[in-house]
C-alpha cells in the first residue's frame, strides 16, 4: 500500500470512528463560522452612509470599506486552504476566529477611515480562513452518506446570517452607533475559537508537503489585482489608466501562477484537480450562480428606493424573502441529495433562480411589493435548492488531502462570482440607461443575469456528478 493510500484509509478510520455528537460539534464550530461571515458581509450595508458621515468621506473613499474586506478574502483562500491541508484544520481554523476578532476590534475603534480599512483587511484574513476550511473540516468529518446535509445544514446558518444582517445592522446602529455593529462579534469569534481550539480534534499534519510560497504571491497579488480592477471600474473609469493597469497586470499575475504550478515539485494548487469534470463543472456553476444573482442584487435597491418609492426600511424588508426562502429549503436540498445524488437537486435549482430572475425582469411599474417579495422568494427556493448539493458534489469529488484547497477553490469562485455580477449589472445598466429610460435597461441587464443562471442549469445537467474511477 502507498503512502497516500495509507493516509486515505487513516482518513476513513477516523470518520468511521467520529461519533454522532462530535460529528455535530463540527457542524456547530463550522456553522458558527459561516453565520458569523454571512451577518458581516451583509450587515455592512446597512451602516455605510453612517460611516460616510462620520468620516465626511467620498464614495469612492467609502467604497474601500466593502472592497479591502472581499479582496482580501478573496486572495488569502487558496493559501489558507493548503495551509489547513498541510498543518491539520483545528490550529489554523481556530485561528480564524481569533484574527476575525481582532479585526472587529479594530474596526469597532477606528478613530479615523484608514484605520477602519485596515480593520477590515484583519478581518478578512481571518474570514478567508473560516471560509476556506469549514467545508472541508465538515467533509472530512461527516461520511458521504451524510454530507450532503451537514452542508446543507451549514448552508442554513449561512443564509440566516445573510437575512438577519441588515435588520440587525439597523437596529444595533440605531441604539449603539455602528461601532457597536463590528463590536457584536467579538463574544461570537470568542466562543468560535474557545470550541475550535478545545474541543476539535487534531487532523492529520503533513510534514512531508511543503508550502508553494510562489504560487501563493502569485495568486494573491493577480487575483487582488483582478478584483479591484473589476470593482473599481465603474467609478474610475474602465479607459482609466488605473483600471487598465490593475486588469492586465492581474491577467499576467494568474497566468504566471498557472506556470508555476506546472512547474512546482509540490504546487498550490494541482491543476490535474481540474482534469476532474466533476470538480471543474461544479466549481463554474457555483461561479455562474452568484454571478447570475448578483447581477440583481446589484440593481434591486435602485429598482425599489428609486424607481418604486419605496423607503430603505420597506426595500430591506422586501429583499430579505430571498435569503428567507433560502434558509428553508437549504438543510432539505443537502438532506436530498444524499438520498438521489446531486444533479438533480442542482439542476432543478438553477432552473429556478434562471425563472425567478426572468419574471422579476418582467415585473411591470404597477407590480405590488408582495408580488416582488414572492418572485425573490423564487430565486431564494433556486438557490437553496442548488447550492447545498453542488458544494457536496466539487467535495465529493476533490482527493481528500486537497480538502482545504477545494474548499478555498469554492469560496473563491463565490467571491469572484459576486464581483462579476455586479461588475456586468453597474457597467451594463449605465451603459443601456443613456440610451433607454429605466425599466427598459432594468430589463436588458437582468436578461444577462437569466442567462448565466440558464448556463449554469445546464452544465448541472450534463456535468458529472462522481469523480472518474
Amino acid at each position: 500500500m502507498t503512502a497516500r493510500e495509507q493516509a486515505a484509509a487513516r482518513a476513513g478510520q477516523g470518520r468511521a470512528a467520529a461519533s454522532e455528537g462530535y460529528r455535530w460539534l463540527v457542524l456547530i464550530v463550522a456553522g458558527t463560522s459561516a453565520f458569523m461571515s454571512a451577518l458581516d458581509g451583509s450587515i455592512i450595508n446597512i451602516i455605510i452612509p453612517q460611516i460616510q458621515g462620520q468620516y465626511q468621506a467620498t464614495m469612492g473613499d467609502i467604497s474601500w470599506v466593502s472592497a479591502a474586506y472581499l479582496v482580501t478574502i478573496s486572495s488569502l483562500l487558496l493559501s489558507v486552504g493548503r495551509l489547513g491541508d498541510m498543518w491539520g484544520y483545528k490550529w489554523v481554523f481556530g485561528s480564524g476566529f481569533l484574527v476575525f476578532g481582532l479585526g472587529s476590534l479594530v474596526c469597532g475603534l477606528a478613530p479615523t477611515l484608514p484605520a477602519l480599512i485596515g480593520g477590515r483587511v484583519i478581518q478578512g484574513m481571518g474570514a478567508a480562513i473560516l471560509m476556506a476550511l469549514s467545508p472541508a473540516l465538515i467533509t472530512t468529518t461527516f461520511p458521504g452518506s451524510e454530507r450532503g446535509r451537514a452542508l446543507g445544514l451549514q448552508a442554513t446558518l449561512t443564509y440566516t446570517g445573510l437575512t438577519l444582517g441588515p435588520s440587525l445592522g439597523g437596529f444595533i446602529s440605531g441604539q449603539w452607533g455602528w461601532q457597536w455593529v463590528f463590536l457584536i462579534n467579538l463574544p461570537v469569534a470568542a466562543i468560535g475559537a474557545a470550541l475550535a481550539f478545545a474541543k476539535l480534534r487534531p487532523t492529520e499534519r503533513r510534514r512531508d508537503q511543503v508550502f508553494d510560497f510562489a504560487g501563493a504571491l502569485l495568486f494573491a497579488s493577480g487575483l487582488a489585482s483582478l478584483l479591484l480592477g473589476l470593482s473599481q471600474a465603474e467609478t474610475w473609469g474602465w479607459g482609466d489608466a488605473r483600471t487598465r493597469l490593475l486588469l492586465a497586470g492581474g491577467a499576467l499575475l494568474l497566468l504566471l501562477f498557472l506556470w508555476q504550478e506546472r512547474r512546482a515539485r509540490q504546487p498550490m494548487l494541482p491543476l490535474w484537480m481540474f482534469r476532474e469534470p466533476a470538480f471543474t463543472g461544479g466549481v463554474a456553476a457555483a461561479w455562474l450562480q452568484y454571478a447570475a444573482v448578483f447581477v440583481l442584487s446589484f440593481l434591486l435597491p435602485f429598482y425599489l428606493q428609486q424607481y418604486r418609492g419605496l423607503s430603505p426600511a420597506a426595500a430591506g424588508a422586501v429583499m430579505t424573502a430571498q435569503p428567507a426562502a433560502m434558509v428553508a429549503l437549504a438543510a432539505f436540498a443537502g438532506w436530498l441529495s444524499d438520498r438521489i445524488g446531486t444533479r438533480i437537486p442542482a439542476t432543478v435549482g438553477m432552473a429556478t433562480i434562471a425563472a425567478g430572475l426572468w419574471a422579476v425582469a418582467g415585473l411591470g411599474p404597477a407590480a405590488s411589493a408582495g408580488q416582488v417579495a414572492a418572485f425573490l422568494a423564487v430565486i431564494g427556493l433556486g438557490a437553496g435548492l442548488f447550492t447545498a448539493p453542488n458544494n457536496s458534489s466539487i467535495m465529493g469529488a476533490a482527493p481528500r488531502d486537497r480538502q482545504g484547497v477545494a474548499a478555498a477553490l469554492l469560496a473563491a469562485a463565490r467571491n469572484v462570482g459576486m464581483v462579476t455580477g455586479v461588475t456586468i449589472a453597474s457597467t451594463l445598466f449605465a451603459h443601456l440607461r443613456l440610451q433607454t429610460d429605466f425599466l427598459a435597461a432594468f430589463r436588458g441587464t437582468l436578461s444577462v443575469g437569466v442567462a448565466l443562471a440558464a448556463l449554469s442549469a445546464l452544465l448541472s445537467l450534463v456535468r458529472p456528478t462522481r469523480p472518474r474511477p
